[in-house]
């Protein structure tokens, strides 16, 4: 539940974030985008562009287009159709006329042959007013509501198809360690970046959908048009200064694509390099995972610093940014920067390998991986511990299988007084020279401990090659010592404790006081048990003659 509920604050929190990033860029986009004086400018109906429109004279463009465009809209939303456009001529300049109404005067700026510009924009607004009222009509809006209700219905059948497609095809498809990942973090970020790849290919037919339905109409088409390509603009414009060059949103991204293709990389290569090429050299299991990690570390080293430069950064520009991650490190982040040197200290010296079963403060297990900031060891319980760096080179560490695996394993074994040592000696090295991993070579030795409270404490001494299964070779050979021991009669005695208590009075020195209150006590109880024999007697006596006046 917590996990659900983590998952589903992680993935708002991602959303509000791209809902951020976009109204930033938004702003960041439109100001320069509208804030630009551009030569030309257009006439537009119900969000399309009829023709564009020079400055002329005195009158800038775009102030040309306003009033023109003003004067348009409300002629085809107020007039009664059919509206009419007309050339009239104003002098040396043909004028268009919409409904008898001033629009617009075609200029030498606008076309060298006037008459001709004049007839083509003419036309071209007669069929563009004649579209825009077609599109209020009561016919054309009942169809549209059924082609947008439609295409609804079609946008709920991609989502509900895309949904089972993922189900039921691709996600089967998917490697085992992604479906069933051990490691919660990792089973947790992969779900994160699946879930939010899913909800992009949902949010697609939708989006589609929504920019197709307010095309449709006129009264919505001019913004729906306008949203598009400011979301256009949001992604192309070049919104990001970094150094002497600046980069769009959809440049950042592909950025980030090619760097997370080049981690993937890096790893396809670490793991070719130590499954294909590192196992012929003979290494051992270490030295191939030594060789493979700094082949990776210095594969995305080389490869980011590529991209860079196949972006256009000047890497001397990132000077400023470098020392001040110097000084973080310094100040900040001395934590990681002890776990990171720590890290380079045992990849490089080498005093644990990957494979190596180790003893920390009590904790044994087998090294998984060593990274530069901590390392993975597998307990005998199968549990994965995560270990900083620092304490393998600030506390100590046992490495049972540093530079040799064969190791020697001690088993305490006590027996009664009385019996026969060398009957003892011979169990002792019979139930070790029956193991199968024990190694003959050192033999087995037994050595004579001592005297104990209640036993002969004995030492059986055996080589082991594989120090992780110490605790089941030592369980198996109790096992058989107890067997032959007792096939042989000798007793394995248990603890046993004496004890000796001797008479006499024990020195005690009390107050005066407590003596007075200890003699007054006993007087009282002298007397209570006093009246209480004499109580006892005279009912005895009683009883005794109630039974004869009876009888």
């Amino acid at each position: 539940m917590k996990s659900r509920l983590r998952y589903q604050s992680f993935f708002r929190l991602v959303t509000q974030t791209i809902f951020v990033a976009l109204a930033i860029s938004y702003l960041f986009s439109v100001v320069p985008v509208f804030a630009q004086e551009n030569t030309t400018a257009p006439i537009i109906l119900d969000g399309r562009t009829v023709f564009e429109v020079n400055p002329s004279g005195e009158y800038t463009a775009k102030y040309r287009a306003n009033r023109a465009n003003r004067i348009l809209r409300e002629q085809v939303t107020k007039a009664e159709p059919p509206v009419e456009v007309t050339i009239a001529s104003n002098g040396d300049l043909p004028v268009i006329q919409v409904n008898g109404k001033y629009l617009l005067s075609v200029t030498s700026a606008d076309a060298p042959d006037l008459e001709n510009q004049a007839e083509d924009w003419a036309r071209q607004l007669q069929r563009a007013i004649q579209r825009a009222q077609y599109q209020r009509s009561t016919e054309y809006i009942r169809n549209t509501i059924f082609f947008s209700l439609g295409y609804i219905i079609l946008a709920i059948a991609c989502t509900y198809g895309l949904s089972q497609i993922w189900r039921r095809w691709v996600k089967p498809l998917l490697p085992a360690e992604v479906r069933d990942s051990r490691d919660s973090r990792k089973r947790f970020s992969l779900q994160i970046g699946i879930q939010i790849l899913l909800n992009i290919v949902k949010i697609v037919p939708w989006l589609l959908c929504a920019i197709y339905i307010t095309n449709l109409f006129p009264q919505t088409r001019e913004l729906s048009h306008q949203l598009t390509d400011t979301m256009i603009a949001s992604l192309t414009g070049e919104l990001i200064p970094l150094g002497d060059e600046s980069y769009s949103v959809l440049g950042i991204l592909f950025f980030l694509g090619l760097f997370t293709g080049l981690v993937i990389l890096a790893r396809t290569a670490k793991k070719l390099l130590r499954s294909r090429l590192l196992n012929l050299t003979g290494l051992n299991r270490g030295a191939q995972e030594t060789v493979a990690q700094i082949a990776n570390y210095a594969l995305i080293f080389l490869g980011t610093i590529v991209l860079l430069q196949l972006a256009g950064l000047d890497l001397s520009s990132l000077t400023i940014f470098a020392s001040v991650v110097g000084v973080g490190i310094g100040l900040g982040l001395q934590g990681i920067a002890k776990e990171f040197i720590s890290g380079l200290v045992l990849i490089f010296e080498r005093p644990i390998q990957v494979g190596d079963f180790v003893d920390i403060e009590g904790l044994m297990g087998t090294v998984e991986r060593i990274s530069v900031r901590s390392t993975e060891i597998r307990t005998l319980d199968a549990i994965s511990v995560i270990v900083p760096n620092s304490r393998f080179l600030e506390s100590e560490v046992i490495n049972w299988t540093h530079q040799s695996p064969v190791s020697r394993l001690q088993v305490p074994v006590g027996v009664a007084y009385g019996v026969d040592l060398s009957v003892v000696r011979e169990a002792l090295i019979q139930a070790a020279n029956e193991h199968l991993d024990v190694l003959p070579q050192p033999a087995p030795q037994v050595l004579f401990r001592g005297f104990g409270d209640s036993s002969l404490d004995f030492d059986l001494l055996v080589w082991i090659a594989y120090p992780p299964k110490q605790f089941y070779i030592k369980s198996d050979l109790y096992f058989r010592i107890e067997e032959i021991l007792r096939d042989k009669d000798v007793e394995i005695p248990f603890p046993q404790r004496d004890l000796h208590i001797r008479s006499g009075s024990l020195p005690m020195e009390i107050s005066p006081q407590l003596s007075e209150s200890l003699s007054q006590l006993s007087s009282s109880l002298a007397k209570w048990l006093e009246i209480q024999s004499k109580s006892n007697s005279l009912q005895a006596d009683k009883s005794s003659m109630d039974g004869k006046e009876g009888s």
